[in-house]
């Protein structure tokens, strides 16, 4: 079917806003602060072969559909958590999926599917992440794909079982129907789509979408991947169990017009949670959307592009792994999963790549009891640096995540015995550069009640690198400081199970961020303003831009002597620019 640009417009933005309309029903229905408030949830409307259309995170639907074929009716709802029973499309236990089938006048037409982080599944500690677990069996209750809705009835049983297995039943169970809620307001939207358009039109629309985007990928594929190998190698700190650092090596090359994404090379699967079960197709979409936003940020972000990538996954390896190996703590291998992917493409086309970033999902959990017995259970996602980039400046304590933003601190200190002492981005964090590198940020909790905190962090011991003669970034680091003492206690990146006590204050500090560019070339001016905004010493300005910063204002003639001596004493910049790294890798 011909269609003309108009409607074809008219369907993509109608999808599009049917997509963000997901979210702000999940927003307004959900009760935990890390749906509710940070918006750790993933949105998509599919095709009727369950091909992403719009969305984030892309489809694993495929592979549900090989378990139910045809077998599938009006009304109904699967919800699942199991990574190894749905092949990776979700990749560890607290994403609770939910996935609807889409029908218009009886005929399938697609597929409504979102996931969210579930703060707590079960298993051995509060979060169902533990830091040292060896194996899935510790990290939560498992539920392959199941019917929660079969025709529009609500199965009661598969809830109560979801449910019993949680220490915060309620909260689980309002985040969940706010999933289901999601995905039925796009099926509305899409049947309201056909209703306006025609069926067959909505399903030419979606078919036109996806073959524009491998239009656009095709001429990408043929600009930026180069036919000759190029390869990049980044690290995970370690494993929670004392193991690490670990390799991730990844190599990019053309083959004709398919470009192939290789992981050969990188670790094999680790003891401790910190593997990564990646969907072959989730893979290729993290590529394709590297390149769409790096390369042409115009193009619609779907799957379209699927069949001109090859991905290589060796078995047992961190991205990987084999049954029953620990998923919990797998953020540390995705996130740096980027920064090699950056490191990759920027050997083709460096003016157009970035830095490495804070390289985790930094998570902060206090359990216990309140004044009145109730327990309680807060959890929260921190953020880090977000890259020095062509573009400019890194964002300093920002998310690697789409839509995600920080919990506000009047919801905390609120509903969770704590105080939020202070929240600030840590100075000489961001790599210096041209375009400077995020800051990572120092969050002080401050408890009220005894109880028990984990932690999960990661970029303390390898710092994220900076690019074309961007410096790196700093790293990070946790201290605790116990009450009636100003003396703080160091804490190890990963850790569950720190008994607090009230008045015991937690610092969190996240890494920064590489920078981009030659620090010398940046304008002094803007350096001064670092230094007046706090993120930036005059110490580091001098040694790292060569600016002199007097009163808050850059000294003109001092800047310019002190840059022509450290220019000829450095020569010229370096392309990757990695610091100091533990003597094991």
């Amino acid at each position: 079917m011909q269609l003309d640009p108009v409607t074809l417009d008219l369907i993509e933005n109608a999808l599009k806003n049917a997509r963000f309309e997901m979210d702000e029903v999940v927003r307004r229905v959900s009760l935990s602060p890390v749906i509710r408030e940070q918006h750790d949830e993933f949105p998509m409307i599919c095709d009727a072969a369950g091909r992403m259309v719009v969305g984030q995170f892309g489809s694993y639907i495929p592979g549900v559909l090989e378990r139910y074929g045809a077998d599938l009716a009006d009304g109904d709802v699967f919800i699942w958590n199991d990574p190894y029973a749905c092949k990776g499309s979700i990749s560890h236990n607290n994403d609770w999926c939910v996935m609807l089938p889409v029908f218009h006048q009886g005929t399938l037409v697609g597929f409504s599917s979102i996931f969210g982080h579930m703060i707590d599944v079960g298993g051995k500690v509060p979060g169902s992440m533990p830091a040292d677990a060896r194996t899935i069996w510790e990290e939560g209750l498992r539920v392959p794909p199941v019917r929660i809705y079969e025709g529009g009835r609500l199965n009661q049983g598969v809830l109560d079982i979801m449910l019993n297995n949680s220490r915060t039943p309620d909260t689980n169970r309002s985040d969940m129907m706010a999933l289901i809620a999601g995905c039925r307001t796009a099926a509305v939207r899409v049947c309201e789509i056909c209703d306006r358009f025609g069926q067959d039109v909505y399903v030419a629309a979606c078919q036109a979408l996806l073959d524009r985007t491998r239009r656009a990928m095709a001429v990408l594929i043929a600009k930026y991947i180069p036919q000759v190998p190029v390869s990049f190698t980044d690290y995970v700190d370690d494993d929670g169990r004392g193991n690490g650092p670990f390799r991730m090596t990844l190599s990019i090359y053309r083959d004709g017009d398919i470009a192939v994404f290789d992981w050969t090379g990188t670790d094999a699967q680790a003891e401790g949670p910190i593997n990564f079960l990646i969907h072959e197709g989730l893979c290729k979409l993290f590529f394709g959307v590297y390149m769409i936003m790096a390369y042409d940020p115009e193009i619609l972000f779907n799957e379209g592009f699927y069949d001109l990538f090859r991905v290589v996954l060796p078995e047992g390896s961190l991205l990987n792994p084999r049954f029953p190996a620990a998923l919990g703590n797998r953020l540390n291998t995705h996130t740096r999963f980027f920064d090699c992917q950056a490191g990759a493409l920027g050997q083709q086309a460096p003016h157009l790549s970035m830095a490495a970033g804070y390289g985790t999902s930094p998570h902060f959990i206090y359990t216990g009891q309140d004044a009145d017995g109730r327990y309680f259970q807060l959890m929260e996602l921190l953020f880090g640096g977000v890259p020095g980039r062509p573009r400019g400046d890194g964002f300093d304590g920002h998310a690697w995540w789409p839509l995600f933003s920080a919990t506000p601190l009047e919801y905390i200190e609120n509903y969770y015995p704590v105080i939020v002492e202070s929240y600030r981005p840590v100075r000489d964090s961001g790599g210096a550069g041209l375009h400077r590198g995020g800051c990572g940020i120092e969050k002080i909790y401050r408890v009220l009640a005894a109880g028990d905190v984990s932690i999960h962090d990661d970029r303390e011991t390898v710092p994220p690198w900076g690019i074309n003669g961007g410096l790196h970034g700093g790293t990070s680091s946790k201290h605790i400081i116990r009450a009636g003492s100003d003396t703080p206690e160091s804490v190890p990146s990963k850790i569950d199970n720190l008994k607090v006590m009230p008045g015991d204050r937690v610092v969190f500090r996240t890494a920064g961020s590489g920078g981009w560019g030659d620090p010398l070339e940046r304008p002094p001016a803007s350096v001064a303003r670092d230094v007046r905004y706090g993120v930036v010493s005059a110490e580091r300005a001098a040694t790292d831009y060569g600016v002199i910063v007097v009163g808050g204002q850059a000294d003109a003639a001092a800047t310019e002597a002190l840059r022509a001596t450290q220019l000829q004493a450095r020569g010229p910049a370096s392309k990757f620019d990695f610091g100091p790294r533990p003597q094991t890798i």
